[in-house]
């Protein structure tokens, strides 16, 4: 669902060193036949053709519709859908332009990923206040709400971009989903013909 990875940003011939060990994982599961889906969050949007070539493992740098355990899900990370502020608009339309992708992709690896590293904290939530993320989870919470009330086809309606847990039953039998936050939290969700589930890994 997005910001697995700090930054990805993947070269004609090259890939970030960091994350190998995640993607070594990821390429045993696909090995495996268990089927994966990658969303590109506002850290990691910048994928391409690596993932579904060389992982067999679809990317979305954008949003996508699903069939999930029988339900029509829209999916989406989330990031720059709704913004209340100008700088964090802007940030969003500025590092999804072809221009800026076309750019970075002609500076050389190194410098690429360091300037990457300086600039990660741009993409970041921490430093943000509880009172600004809480009303941030608020406004995604209406945005899905307000696809299910557009879309009545949908039964699944799935962001991430808050990082904050939460399944809202909009309409009988139709959702709204957030997994939460993996990296700190260790929350995840379960989706099932008969059940959705808010999940956290024992410890």
């Amino acid at each position: 669902m997005g910001d697995l990875f700090d930054f990805w940003f993947e070269y004609r011939a090259v890939i970030p060193r960091r994350p190998f060990r995640t993607i070594a994982k990821l390429a045993a599961l696909v090995e495996q036949g268990v089927e994966v889906q990658f969303f590109g969050g506002n850290h990691d949007r910048w994928g391409g053709s690596f993932w579904d070539k060389d992982l067999g493992i679809p990317f979305h740098s954008e949003d996508a519709e699903l069939e999930l355990a029988g339900r029509r899900s829209w999916v989406v990370h989330g990031d720059g859908l709704t913004e209340t502020k100008l700088g964090g608009r802007l940030i969003h339309r500025i590092t999804r332009h072809p221009i800026t992708v076309g750019t970075f992709r002609l500076l050389p690896p190194n410098l690429g990923f360091w300037l990457a590293d300086r600039l990660s904290g741009n993409l970041a939530e921490g430093n943000r206040t509880e009172e600004a993320i809480a009303r941030a989870a608020a406004a995604q919470e209406a945005f899905a709400c307000a696809v299910l009330d557009r879309r009545p086809e949908l039964g699944l309606v799935i962001m991430a971009h808050t990082h904050r847990q939460r399944l809202v039953e909009h309409r009988p039998g139709r959702f709204y989903l957030n997994a939460g936050q993996w990296m700190v939290d260790r929350q995840y969700a379960l989706v099932t013909e008969g059940e959705i589930r808010l999940m956290k890994w024992d410890k």
